[in-house]
């Protein structure tokens, strides 16, 4: 959340050739890339370990895309620019697998959690001049800033569109965040919340749901102001959860819990793929959003935080009650024409059905808590899980493949 922009090589959607449509295989769609953060943990003392710097060297010598965050117990894993599904799910499996490899190699793991269900002071920033220059001008917000999420790039054809499809993908934000959540457990405690890193991370001044732009001059005007006013320290501190890039013709959306598993991960990036792909083709129509407002949006956010992906929801158009499962497979018929066109669309079902099914981090999580109320359970479950997946899905000869749910 808290990195300087980083320039990539994201080709924009516009690039593909243009022509008759190829009908010997699909469209492989817009450019698409992950960036996942994660929590180091010490699984023999239960608690989290101020020791990335360790493991992103051990990461670099192995060829891991990993990097530092804000505390020093996280650090961050990308994959490069991908073109197809395959090849992204190969790239975050990948780069999972070697970040904990590094891990390993300091006896320490990765959890795969939006916030951390540990009890313990708050970590120190990562001695980086930014971060420490971050620290001492918003002191407690910089304090309590432990929260791992996942943000998905995809290439768009320049930046005047990029602010108009952001005004498309914000409506169906609350629906991305609640089929994620994975941060139920915070310090200990059940918040009531499926997602308190939304929460934790809604509190920034650029954070959450951004509001409907008018345009790239309006966006930048906004920007401008909160620079201006000591907000924000830099453009990297713009935390909405749909943005332009400051440097390049693709849009991010932030707006996920780090999922516990690689499934929900690729999930979230085929969506919004389709998302973006979606609105770039309504805004070339000249259909612009709905300028729904920002109240209605920020309640159904704090909906679907409360909720997750199995209880009520908000439709945000028409502001009338929902559920989260009916939104989830609403947003799967607005981008149904994209997804078949990549090819990914009986994938996309199956994927979403069998999440829905199982339940996401959160339910995992709550699960591990069960009746003993002891954090270490929640450690121990999601750490396994993300070695067994790495490993039964990357080394030929894996023992079994990962279970749907980790046994408690």
């Amino acid at each position: 959340m808290t990195r300087r922009p980083r320039r990539r090589s994201f080709a924009p959607a516009t690039a593909r050739k243009s022509g008759p449509a190829n009908t010997s295989r699909a469209d492989p769609g817009p450019t698409v890339g992950v960036e996942e953060e994660f929590f180091l943990v010490d699984p023999a003392a239960e608690r989290l370990a101020e020791s990335n710097e360790l493991v992103i060297a051990a990461g670099k010598l192995l060829g891991a895309r990993i990097g530092h965050e804000l505390k020093r117990i996280q650090v961050e894993v990308d994959t490069p620019v991908c073109r197809t599904t395959a090849e992204l799910r190969a790239r975050v499996l990948e780069g999972r697998a070697t970040a904990a490899a590094a891990a390993l190699q300091h006896r320490m793991g990765l959890l795969a959690s939006g916030v951390s269900p540990t009890v313990q002071p708050l970590a120190l920033v990562t001695d980086e001049p930014r971060y420490r220059a971050m620290a001492d001008r918003y002191g407690q917000l910089v304090d309590e800033q432990e929260v791992c999420g996942c943000h998905v790039h995809v290439g768009v054809a320049d930046r005047e569109t990029a602010v108009q499809v952001c005004n498309h993908v914000r409506l169906w934000l609350p629906t991305l965040l609640a089929s994620t959540a994975n941060s139920p457990i915070y310090r200990g405690r059940d918040t009531g919340y499926a997602s308190w890193r939304a929460i934790i991370a809604g509190r920034w001044p650029c954070s959450g749901p951004p509001p409907h732009f008018t345009s790239a001059a309006h966006y930048d005007a906004v920007t401008a102001m909160m620079l201006d006013s000591g907000n924000i320290l830099d453009a990297g501190m713009i935390y909405w959860d749909v943005r332009p890039s400051a440097h390049l013709p693709t849009v991010e959306v932030r707006v996920s819990d780090v999922p516990a598993s690689v499934d929900e991960t690729v999930l979230l990036a085929i969506f919004v793929r389709a998302l973006v792909a979606t609105a770039e083709r309504a805004v070339r129509g000249g259909v612009t959003a709905p300028p729904v407002p920002d109240d209605v949006v920020r309640a159904a956010y704090l909906c679907a935080a409360r909720e997750g992906p199995t209880g009520r929801a908000i439709d945000v158009v028409t502001g009338r009650m929902t559920s989260a499962p009916h939104s989830l497979r609403a947003l799967l018929r607005h981008v149904r024409p994209q997804l078949e066109e990549t090819g990914d669309y009986r994938r996309t079902v199956k994927m979403m059905e069998t999440i829905l099914a199982r339940g996401t981090g959160a339910v995992w999580q709550r699960r591990a808590f069960g009746e003993r109320r002891n954090p270490a359970d929640i450690v121990e479950v999601l750490t396994r899980q993300f070695v067994t997946e790495s490993w039964t899905r990357t080394v030929p000869g894996g023992s079994r493949p990962t279970p749907d749910v980790p046994a408690v």
